[in-house]
């Protein structure tokens, strides 16, 4: 039976999540698309995110995408990514207040990084751009064969506070501890990007391409 997985288009970043999505599973059928129809019909969603939450969330909703999700995390797997993580929370901090999906309970922060330094004297940028170590505070299918304390690829201005410490499963240090890969039930998501973090971001899309929650 094909696997069916649709990237919701719109949103960003499309292209290099379709492509790592298409080498972690060759035998599935990836479709990009904002289709509620297309959404309807997928075996597993993954929602990528750039830019502005505002403007992700106005596109999710202008195409008819954001009512075939609210029905699709019912019972199917759902994966977040970048932004898309963010709009999976109540509300953001960016544009004074962005309302989210309200899937997970919890808002998206911007870093206060000002007047902190790093171990070597120079300040703290925002956005963070890079790659950052990631810690697994919780055991989850999305780990497994991924090493704990793994290397994974960033860029973005705000995080996710989740409301329930047990929402979060990995966690990266920027000027302090904050929260970058959440799971609830059928949701997961990451605030890295995997396709952007070589091998260790295609077992992650592998893992959520197997996951059976």
């Amino acid at each position: 039976m094909t696997n069916k997985i649709v990237v919701v288009d719109g949103l960003g970043n499309l292209r290099s999540v379709a492509q790592a999505l298409r080498a972690a599973a060759p035998d599935a059928d990836i479709l990009v698309s904002n289709k509620a129809a297309d959404i309807d019909a997928a075996d597993r969603i993954v929602l990528p995110g750039q830019g502005a939450m505002r403007d992700c969330m106005r596109s999710l909703r202008e195409s008819g995408a954001e009512e075939a999700l609210l029905r699709a995390v019912r019972n199917r797997p759902v994966m977040g990514v970048c932004v898309g993580e963010q709009m999976l929370f109540d509300e953001s901090e960016e544009n004074d207040g962005t309302p989210g999906l309200g899937l997970l309970p919890g808002k998206v922060v911007r870093f206060q990084l000002d007047g902190k330094t790093q171990a070597d004297g120079s300040r703290f940028k925002v956005p963070q751009m890079g790659w950052n170590r990631v810690r697994q505070t919780r055991a989850h299918p999305l780990w497994d064969g991924v090493e704990d304390g793994s290397y994974f690829y960033f860029v973005h201005s705000y995080y996710v506070a989740p409301d329930m410490a047990s929402d979060t499963i990995g966690e990266a240090d920027y000027g302090g501890a904050y929260t970058c890969a959440v799971a609830r039930e059928n949701i997961v998501a990451t605030q890295f990007h995997p396709e952007k973090s070589a091998a260790a971001g295609l077992r992650l899309y592998h893992n959520f391409i197997h996951w059976n929650p």
